[in-house]
């Protein structure tokens, strides 16, 4: 048993939640960092046991273009203020791990500013991939090379290169030696080469026990990176998916199928990081077209198999709007004194150190019990997780449901009713867009105060249609297609397996990712 497989994790971006300057001009050291410290209480009050933070290394821009791997980003602090950060997690009981950024690094980095100086003659010209002198690009250069996304300002390291890997296995043994933290976020992990990721693996079973290595992985079968080589856990991007739309489109047999798929994809003891939103994609507030499956959302991220994650503000509802050439909106910087009140009025926030109290206390169940469907229509949806029982219900309406039961009363973990089993079948009342967790009265463990927040049920305005790429699908390899040939390729496959909505529409024109769209589009059979 380690410790991430019992977390319950908190994401911050912490550039944005800071409200640092978008660009970084490499000045004294601004100590953001240290404004975070209060957000360690509000962490350990709500019931995580885990924090993801990243990107946090010297960077010229939006984090993810490293300058310095071994240097807190200025905008934040020093790395005092950092290693000081992370013992307060520490002491709090707080796991911290790290987003890992070593798919590329930005043009401001040492190995890449002595390419540029030396040319051929660099030390550092096989440091990154396919570069090429009789090339050029925007910044006029003289050369070109990989990227990543089709962005030049994200230079795609060579991982083949064994000096690359030293130097970033050198890189993680200073985060160990010098910040204590406990993990690493892998970036762009489903773009990275296998066997960099092996011998992360191995450096990452020597510097510390229990170290967790997740990769970042949008498409494709999970297994591929997440075995006992390779990662210990990938971002579970189909359920996230599925959580959504399979409230939008009143649809569990989606979220149920998704469930037993990813399940299949990775060995029992492996589990896989579930969110509902983070810093790349809408906040869940704004995805959901009805506010009260907020409730029913939460309560299946917090049950269902795998380890939760929510992102800084969604605890609170805030709502945010992916744009095509800005993420800002998705993060956002924010006061915690402006929601003092939350913890006792905010039923997001009510529900949240709700749903953490619950974890903790069945984490025998919700943690190591086995998953079973129960019961499953397009509205109604529930399962058991070892000796727990839950159920969801996506209607606007009352709705009643029958289940296999083995003991005789049960308890409701956020209501705090009793219910009688008669026959070996209890019956459940979910009221509009609810949902409940049960546990047998002799297991039963007062976590809560028995009173489930109330989110009010309306519908909102639907939303217009996505606006199809209006292009020819070229025949070539999808690496080299334009970011709205691919999107126009993946509908054209999605057309072909069946009738597609509205939302899936979003979902692939949402995207403007060029790796991601490459993996998606490889991933249809």
């Amino acid at each position: 048993m380690a410790w991430y497989d019992e977390a319950v994790f908190y994401h911050i971006y912490p550039l944005g939640l800071t409200g640092a300057p978008k660009k970084n001009d490499y000045g004294k050291p601004v100590h953001r960092l240290r404004t975070l410290l209060p957000w360690v209480e509000h962490m350990r009050r709500l019931g995580f046991t885990a924090l993801l933070i990243g990107p946090l290394f010297q960077s010229v821009g939006h984090g993810y273009e490293t300058t310095d791997y071994k240097t807190l980003d200025a905008r934040l602090g020093t790395n005092e203020d950092l290693a000081e950060f992370v013992r307060t997690c520490h002491e709090a009981g707080i796991r911290v791990v790290f987003d890992g950024v070593f798919n590329h690094t930005g043009r401001d980095f040492f190995a890449f500013k002595d390419l540029q100086k030396n040319r051929e003659a660099s030390p550092y010209r096989d440091w990154y991939r396919n570069v090429n002198f009789c090339g050029n690009n925007e910044y006029g250069d003289g050369f070109s090379y990989d990227n990543w996304g089709g962005y030049n300002l994200l230079v795609k390291l060579n991982q083949r290169n064994p000096a690359v890997l030293d130097y970033i296995g050198d890189v993680i043994r200073f985060w160990v030696r010098e910040f204590d933290m406990d993990g690493i976020r892998l970036d762009a992990a489903g773009v990275l080469d296998l066997d960099f990721i092996c011998a992360l693996r191995r450096i990452a079973n020597e510097v510390k026990p229990d170290f967790w290595l997740m990769g970042e992985v949008i498409h494709g079968d999970y297994s591929r990176w997440t075995n006992e080589r390779m990662l210990h856990s990938v971002t579970n991007y189909a359920l996230y998916k599925a959580l959504y739309s399979g409230h939008n489109d009143q649809n569990y047999f989606e979220i149920a199928h998704t469930v037993q798929r990813t399940l299949g994809m990775v060995p029992p003891h492996i589990r896989l990081y579930n969110f509902v939103d983070n810093h790349d994609v809408e906040r869940i507030s704004s995805t959901l077209r009805n506010k009260a499956h907020y409730l029913p959302v939460h309560v299946l991220l917090y049950t269902l198999p795998g380890i939760p994650s929510v992102y800084y503000g969604s605890e609170f509802g805030i709502k945010g709007k992916k744009e095509r050439f800005s993420d800002d909106s998705l993060r956002p910087c924010i006061n915690l004194d402006d929601h003092a009140d939350d913890y006792e009025d905010n039923p997001c926030t009510v529900l949240t150190a709700a749903l953490g109290k619950i974890h903790r206390a069945y984490k025998d169940d919700l943690v190591w019990g086995p998953y079973k469907e129960l019961c499953l229509t397009t509205k109604q949806y529930a399962f058991s997780r070892g000796n727990l029982i839950v159920a969801v219900n996506n209607s606007k309406h009352k709705a009643k449901l029958s289940v296999d039961a083995l003991a005789h009363t049960y308890v409701g973990l956020l209501s705090g009713k009793k219910l009688k089993v008669s026959d070996g079948r209890l019956d459940i009342t979910l009221p509009p867009c609810g949902a409940e967790i049960y546990a047998p009265k002799d297991a039963w463990k007062q976590v809560t105060d028995g009173a489930v927040p109330t989110f009010e049920v309306e519908v909102e305005k639907a939303e217009t249609s996505a606006t199809v790429p209006n292009v020819a699908v070229p025949n070539v390899a999808y690496e080299q297609m334009s970011v709205e040939e691919l999107q126009a390729a993946i509908l054209s496959k999605m057309t072909a397996n069946g009738p597609i909505t509205d939302q899936m529409r979003r979902d692939v024109v949402g995207n403007v990712w060029k790796d991601s769209l490459v993996n998606w589009a490889k991933s249809f059979r």
